[in-house]
Parts: structure tokens; C-alpha cells; sequence
């Protein structure tokens, strides 16, 4: 019987699966970023030749951390004038402690898991606020650069620039990445929730790759929100991001068919979609919606609640959900939020209402390679018999799309308007 996998495919799957929690160990114990990432790469290469002489070891991640803490031991060895600083020698004492299998060291007392402690201990204070968190996504999210510049609407070579900046400042300055204390947590509670639905995102929506859905990546993220519930219950948008994933995730088995191709929400069995998510959802909202305190994830939630709770696409409740993408804008205007405002009103009022506001948010910058603006579009100017321009529309989204998955829905819906 021929092997489940290769070996470049094991160490791939445990290096995408394991990089954040494998490099939270590593910079706790080295307490430099770049030696961290770079000692974890050497540790990847060692094992490709490893691996293939000796097999497989018990536990691929625990290797990997060992492996990495001796190859930072020898780049320690090879600085220059290291034997005259008495501060490295000690370090190196206790890394080749570390690596001799005594690795005790605890986290804080108010963190039960070791990623979302390190997430909020990379989520700085001093750090730019989207600087922080492309960095989090990337190191402890495990996140590629492309990945993330897709989340921000950015070209990946900015994207990698601002990274590379970053790292220098956190060198240069020497940022403590220390654990913060518990009545430090809130000035960083905003970054450690946009990190947590990014990596949902990537998951739900993948930007690029064979498959449109990351499992692994959205069910961590709803894994890190439950214990974030836990660590600060009377926190109304951490309930409100929780409730927003959960009614998210709740429609994930009736997104794709049974070929793997991408069915739109409108076409979707509702009867495939998880009640017993929705029902925690859906409480968890009223709970928060109840504490007055409104933020952009319960309105989100808000929004993703009228429409797991309307009965078909035709009965869903759009003058709500614009007046609701209204007061979402107020707090978070942002060019996504106005594209999505624009089609609940094409549904609330008419195809035309909506266009008018698309067309007032065309040229905003960021938009040009955003392909669900693209595609949104073209189905308005479809439904007011625009048909050439709609398919103008949708040739141009094929070209930003990465997705094998999206590409062959939008081929079919440009299949769609021929018919027309």
C-alpha cells in the first residue's frame, strides 16, 4: 500500500499545521524574532535529510523545536566577538539546557494557551497598528505574506517591506516582547481580535491555492475566540467576533457541492447549514447585544444572524441588514463595508439604488485588485440588463482570482449571462 504522504508533504503539512505554535516556543526561549524564524527554517531544511535517512519521529513538532534551538546555539556560536560577551555564554547555557529536554518554563497564570498568550504579547503597543498584526498573522498564524497582503488589500512586496521595517524596529528599539499583565490586556484586545478574524477569513475564504476552505486555520481561530470568551467574559465585541464566526462556519457545509465547486448564499440548502452552531451563535449575540456596548463584530454578527435566521434568500430581511451595514460604516468605514451596503440595498430597494453606490466608491484606492467588488458589480449591471458590461466585469475578476475554486464559479456565471 503506497504511503498517505510524501515526505516533503509531512513536513509541509506539519510546518503549516505547527509553524505558530512551534515558533511561540521558539521565541520565548530565544527572545529574537528573526533568530527564531531562522533557526526554524534551518531546523526544516535539517529535517528533509533527517527524516529520509531515519523516518519519521514520534512527534515531527517536538523534533523540529529541538532541532531549532541548536541550530540558533550554533549561529549563536558564530557571532562575531561572541566569546567575549559573558551575557551570551549564559544564554547559550540555558538554551543547551532547554535542549536537553528540561524545557519547564511556564506561561502566565491568567493564559491557558501558549499561541493566543504569544499573540497578545506580539500585538505591542509600540508597534503600528497594521504592522502588528501582519506580524502576529505571520508568525503565529502562520499566515504567508501573500495571505496577508490579500487581507489588507495590499501588494505582497509592500507587504514584505513593512514586515522586514518592522523587525529592524523591534532590533533596533528592543521592543520587550514580554507576557503582558492582565490590566494590560485591554490596549491590545483590538489587534488580538483583528489577528483571530483574519486567520478566520483565510480559512473561510482561502485567497489562494486548490481548495476555497482552510480548515484547520478557521477552526483554530473559533478555538482561540471560545478561550478569549473565557479569559474576558464581560468583553462585549470578544462574545460579539465569537457569535460572528460561529453563524459563519454555521453555512461552511453548504458553500461548496458535492464536486467542490462554490455555491453562492442565495443557491445554498439551508437545510445543511449547522443549527447547533447557529443557536450558540444567535444566544451568544443576544447576551452581548444586551450589554449595550455595540462594536463592529456584534453588528457583523447582527448581520450574519438575519441571514442564517431568514427562511429562503427571497424572505431575508435586506432593509435591516442595510440600515445594520449603515451603522457598521459609522463605526468602520471602509470601502468592504460600503460594496456590501451596496447589495443588501440592490435587494432592499433596487438594482439601480445599489449601483449608485458602488459608483460613488469605484476609484477609492485598494480597490483595484478586489475581486468580490468585480464580481458584486456585475451582477447589478446583470440585473438591469447590462449584460455586455456584466461580463466585462466578471473577464476581469477571472484575472485577480488565485482560487482554482472561485475561477470556476465565475466561469460559470459568465456562462450564465451568454444565455441571457
Amino acid at each position: 500500500m503506497e504511503p498517505l504522504y510524501t515526505l516533503e508533504q509531512v513536513i509541509e503539512k506539519t510546518v503549516r499545521e505547527e509553524w505558530g505554535r512551534i515558533l511561540a516556543s521558539l521565541m520565548k526561549t530565544l527572545g529574537d524574532l528573526q533568530l527564531a524564524e531562522d533557526s526554524l527554517q534551518d531546523a526544516i531544511e535539517a529535517a528533509l535529510l533527517h527524516w529520509s535517512e531515519k523516518g519519521l519521529p514520534r512527534s515531527p513538532s517536538a523534533w523540529l523545536i529541538t532541532t531549532a534551538r541548536r541550530k540558533a546555539i550554533d549561529r549563536a556560536r558564530r557571532a562575531q566577538n561572541f566569546d567575549l560577551k559573558q551575557s551570551q555564554i549564559s544564554y547559550l547555557t540555558e538554551l543547551e539546557r532547554l535542549c536537553s529536554g528540561e524545557d519547564d518554563f511556564e506561561g502566565a497564570d491568567h493564559f491557558s494557551d501558549k499561541r493566543l498568550e504569544l499573540i497578545f504579547t506580539c500585538c505591542h503597543p509600540a508597534l503600528e497598528e497594521k504592522t502588528k498584526i501582519a506580524l502576529t498573522l505571520r508568525t503565529l498564524g502562520g499566515l504567508s505574506v501573500e495571505e496577508i497582503a490579500h487581507a489588507f488589500l495590499d501588494k505582497p512586496s509592500a507587504m514584505a517591506q513593512r514586515m522586514v521595517r518592522a523587525k529592524k524596529k523591534i532590533k533596533l528599539t528592543a521592543i520587550p516582547y514580554e507576557i503582558p499583565d492582565v490590566e494590560d490586556l485591554p490596549e491590545r484586545l483590538s489587534s488580538v481580535l483583528s489577528v483571530v478574524y483574519l486567520i478566520f477569513n483565510e480559512g473561510y475564504s482561502a485567497s489562494s491555492g486548490p481548495s476555497l476552505i482552510k480548515v484547520d486555520l478557521f477552526q483554530e481561530a473559533i478555538r482561540l475566540g471560545r478561550i478569549l470568551k473565557e479569559l474576558l467574559p464581560g468583553d462585549a465585541e470578544v462574545a460579539g467576533l465569537l457569535a460572528l464566526m460561529l453563524l459563519h462556519f454555521s453555512r461552511s457545509r453548504a458553500r461548496l457541492s458535492g464536486e467542490g465547486n462554490l455555491i453562492a448564499l442565495e443557491e445554498q440548502n439551508r437545510r445543511l447549514w449547522d443549527k447547533a452552531f447557529i443557536r450558540e451563535g444567535i444566544a451568544l449575540l443576544k447576551e452581548t447585544l444586551s450589554l449595550g456596548r455595540i462594536g463592529p463584530y456584534q453588528l457583523q454578527a447582527a448581520i450574519s444572524a438575519l441571514h442564517v435566521e431568514a427562511p429562503s434568500w427571497e424572505e431575508t430581511d435586506w432593509a435591516q441588514i442595510a440600515a445594520l451595514y449603515d451603522l457598521l460604516y459609522a463605526v468602520q468605514p471602509s470601502s468592504v463595508v460600503r460594496i456590501n451596503q451596496a447589495v443588501a440595498v440592490s435587494y432592499s430597494q433596487d438594482a439601480r439604488a445599489g449601483l449608485a453606490m458602488l459608483d460613488g466608491i469605484e476609484l477609492i484606492n485598494g480597490l483595484e485588485t478586489y475581486q468580490p467588488f468585480y464580481i458584486a458589480k456585475a451582477d447589478l449591471m446583470r440585473r438591469v440588463s447590462e449584460i455586455e458590461t456584466a461580463s466585462e466585469l466578471l473577464e476581469h475578476a477571472l484575472t485577480l482570482t488565485k482560487v482554482e475554486v472561485e475561477r470556476v464559479f465565475i466561469n460559470k456565471r459568465l456562462s450564465a449571462l451568454k444565455l441571457e
